[in-house]
């Protein structure tokens, strides 16, 4: 009550002045092909757009539900994120990049460079979700947020990185991000299990339709920023080819890691979305379809075997807390994507015969150095900095309550549903 709603106000105040003095639209244009342009661009891109809004309000948000307690709020902290962080990319690449004789003018273009950096933010916080506080996360995207437009300006203009889908830029840079975050975080280490952690049948289904809507519209989130004709088509259909490719193999996988055949609900969730982060880096390239098959199935097999045996093994020996996965889901598929964009660069090179490939492979490569190594180290100071009491942290026994942060009618608003008033007291004085 004492810092959220300030911080917001001030922060949506300043934003008011900043479009006040600084932003505006193009002119409109007297000349029929500059019209054309303009509505050819709005009516290609804004369906793709309205897409990775649904992706990010409802797939997204449903995705992080698994926790049974926490639902309402992993829905309502994605959505201010969301909004919070596209609003604040807008103000810094309209002050970096599109800074011209005092006027910043906007366009869908920018506004969807936005969306992809909140997508950065929104993807980070799995891994300390519901363990923060929201002024916590705000914090967190107020400083993932510019480091992400410069590590993106570097890998893309200045290494010359091939990357149309965000595999390398976006979900490489933000799983790792997000595991600095977590390991200064919580530098204590391994969590022990939360008694309000394990999800529910119900919880679990309810995550499983956002896999679903998610899994419906990738194709649009990967293809919005490629050419227009044979690459956007090339990139819909490897896509298209690679997901179903990793749902299959979701199923497969984790039918045959369990005794009884039976399917896990978090290798669902998250394996069946594998292809489409993996894809991102070789979508637009000339390759065969089943490449993209081949890298769809390896990148779920990936993630099912990174929750299976990776993830405990992380926690055990480096006390690393990931509570979403996103290792799996995002930094395993994204590490194989960027090999195979490299793969794909060199097995150009033997066909056309030229050196400019073999560059461009190494340039994938050094691409994907930078971003795991800025992330790393700016998701350490992040950390660091989240740890500040003034942030209103929760207590550990207040974790993962919907409680903590809504009023709910006929119960006390400083005690979760099973609280006694004794253990209120105690974790508020905590």
């Amino acid at each position: 009550r004492c810092l959220l709603p300030p911080f917001l106000g001030l922060f949506q105040g300043a934003l008011l002045l900043f479009f006040a003095l600084f932003v505006t639209y193009d002119e409109p244009s007297a000349q029929a092909e500059d019209a054309n342009l303009v509505a050819n661009q709005v009516y290609s891109t804004f369906p793709f757009f309205q897409d990775i809004q649904v992706m990010l309000v409802v797939g997204l948000g449903l995705l992080l539900t698994f926790l049974p307690r926490y639902g309402l709020s992993a829905l309502t902290h994605n959505f201010l994120l969301l909004n919070f962080s596209m609003q604040w990319a807008l103000v810094l690449q309209g002050l970096i990049h599109h800074f011209h004789h005092g006027q910043v003018h906007l366009d869908l273009h920018k506004l969807l460079i936005s969306e992809f950096a909140a997508v950065t933010v929104l993807i980070s916080v799995g891994a300390i979700l519901g363990r923060t506080s929201p002024c916590q996360l705000l914090v967190m995207a107020s400083c993932e947020v510019p480091v992400y437009l410069a590590s993106e300006w570097v890998i893309v203009n200045c290494l010359g990185v091939l990357d149309v889908g965000g595999t390398i830029t976006i979900h490489v840079f933000s799983c790792y991000f997000g595991l600095g975050v977590s390991k200064a975080l919580f530098w204590v280490g391994q969590k022990p299990l939360h008694p309000k952690e394990t999800p529910t049948p119900r919880s679990d289904l309810v995550s499983l339709v956002g896999m679903l809507i998610l899994w419906v519209f990738w194709p649009s989130f990967v293809a919005v920023l490629c050419q227009p004709g044979n690459a956007q088509h090339r990139a819909i259909l490897n896509t298209l080819l690679a997901m179903s490719a990793s749902a299959v193999t979701t199923v497969v996988t984790s039918s045959l890691l369990e005794r009884d055949g039976k399917l896990s609900p978090g290798h669902l969730q998250n394996g069946s979305l594998a292809g489409g982060v993996a894809i991102g880096a070789v979508a637009d390239m000339a390759m065969p379809p089943v490449a993209a098959l081949a890298l769809g199935s390896l990148s779920a097999m990936a993630c099912v075997l990174g929750f299976r045996f990776l993830t405990p093994l992380l926690g055990r020996k480096l006390g690393l807390h990931d509570q979403c996965g996103i290792h799996n889901l995002h930094g395993l598929p994204g590490v194989l994507g960027a090999a195979a964009s490299a793969v794909a660069v060199l097995v150009a090179s033997k066909d056309t015969s030229g050196s400019h490939f073999s560059q461009q492979a190494l340039c994938q490569a050094e691409g994907l150095a930078v971003a795991i190594g800025v992330s790393l180290v700016a998701g350490l100071f992040t950390g660091a900095a989240l740890r500040l009491p003034c942030l209103a942290r929760p207590p550990e026994r207040l974790c993962f309550d919907d409680s903590l942060y809504f009023k709910f009618q006929g119960q006390d608003e400083s005690l979760g549903p099973d609280s006694t008033t004794e253990e209120g007291v105690l974790a508020l004085k905590e």
